[in-house]
This record gives C-alpha cells, sequence and structure tokens, in this order.
C-alpha cells in the first residue's frame, strides 16, 4: 500500500464523519447507531438518503449541499475515495453528512426499519461474469435488504453507463412486482419534461461519469419505489 494511502487512512480515522466498524461489530449483530443515526449522530430527525457504492462521496456532497434539511450517508468500501468526500464534508461544514465503510452486503447491520427515506445507486460494478449477478446492488439478493430499512415509498435511484445493469434493473423490478416509476436509456438526450428528481439525477457527476460522457457514452437513469 502506497505511503498516501496510508497517511489519508489514518487521516481519516480520525475524522468524525467517518464510521469504520471493526467486522466483528457487524456479523450477525446489530452496529451501535443503528436505528440511532438521526438522533445520535445527526442530532434531528431529518429524512436519511444513502449513496451505495458512493467512491469519492460526489452525490452525498452535492445533494448535502442542496437539501440541509436530509441527512446523507455515503457507503462504500474503499476508503482511499472516501477521504476526499469526508474531508471535504469537513472543511465546507457539511453537518448533515457522513460516510460509512462497510460492504453493502452487511448494511442490514446499520439501518433500522423504516429509517431511511432514499437510495441513490451511483455508477456500481455490473458485475458481468453470471456467477457474480447476485452482486449487482438492484438484484433481489440487495433489493430484499434495503427493504429492511426503507421507508414505505421509499425510492430507489440508479445511475449506471451500463445497459447490460440497466436492463436487468428494469426486468427485476418487473419480475419482483416493484413500482416502476420512470426511466431513461439516455439521460442527458431524453427530450422528457424534467422533474425535480430527473433534475437532481443531472445535476452532478462522478468522477466515472464524467469519463463515461467524454466518451460520449449514454447515462441511463432508473427511479423505483420497492414492493
Amino acid at each position: 500500500m502506497g505511503k498516501n494511502k496510508l497517511k489519508r487512512f489514518a487521516e481519516m480515522a480520525t475524522y468524525p464523519n467517518v464510521f469504520e466498524p471493526l467486522f466483528e461489530e457487524i456479523v450477525n449483530k446489530d452496529y451501535t447507531l443503528k436505528g440511532k443515526w438521526g438522533t445520535d449522530f445527526f442530532k434531528n430527525d431529518n429524512p436519511i438518503v444513502l449513496e451505495l457504492g458512493c467512491g469519492k462521496g460526489e452525490y452525498t456532497l452535492g445533494l448535502a449541499n442542496l437539501y440541509p434539511k436530509k441527512n446523507f450517508i455515503g457507503i462504500d468500501i474503499k476508503g482511499a475515495r472516501m477521504w476526499r468526500g469526508a474531508k471535504e464534508a469537513l472543511e465546507n461544514k457539511l453537518h448533515n453528512v457522513a460516510f460509512l465503510r462497510t460492504r453493502i452486503e452487511f448494511i442490514e447491520s446499520f439501518f433500522d426499519a423504516d429509517e431511511v427515506s432514499e437510495i441513490w445507486i451511483t455508477f456500481p460494478e455490473p458485475q458481468l461474469k453470471e456467477r457474480r449477478i447476485k452482486k449487482r446492488l438492484t438484484s433481489p439478493f440487495f433489493l430484499n435488504r434495503y427493504k429492511t430499512f426503507l421507508k414505505p415509498e421509499g425510492i430507489v435511484h440508479l445511475k449506471t453507463d451500463s445497459d447490460i445493469l440497466y436492463e436487468y434493473t428494469l426486468e427485476t423490478i418487473q419480475r419482483e412486482k416493484h413500482q416502476l416509476i420512470e426511466h431513461t436509456a439516455d439521460l442527458y438526450n431524453d427530450t422528457t419534461p424534467e422533474n425535480q428528481y430527473r433534475k437532481e439525477a443531472k445535476a452532478f457527476q462522478t468522477f466515472y461519469e464524467s469519463i463515461y460522457l467524454a466518451k460520449n457514452e449514454n447515462i441511463t437513469y432508473t427511479r423505483f419505489i420497492l414492493n
């Protein structure tokens, strides 16, 4: 591991807005903040929004700036990227932002029933190999986990450059009888009148999204509610 990464990990361990639970703290047990993110960390009862696979936290930070009356938690396992978002949140005094370093497979250990209002999944690994389909963040394996803590009518957003993941997600929504609200195979060139959510979907670009757009690749967007 490079010196810069080691330095960032050490620095991030001191950040009050970053949580890095040990394996034994979450396996087959609830994390200490489960059901208490509002009362014990954010100190309010504002809606909680998650960004899964947040990377540098572009959406976590962007939405937190737009909506100071909502709380945002970026979740990823890659700490070197997360360091940048956490540092920026502290520098900009964004008190409605937290970062959680963990595998999303363990997400049920962190959030209680009806604790989360919204989920953004931004450019996740599409898991193209057949044996890894279960690991797609919109697979039934994960959607069933989100249902344990997402509020009724809670919204799930997916942005991806992967047409395969996009089509897979639409098929999963239909097969599992979830409620598809809207979708587009080309977000930036779609002429459908914009609503609040489409504006949010286009308001910020992740690091990888900017690369895809520079190559003229289409970006897809899907919004749905779990049954």
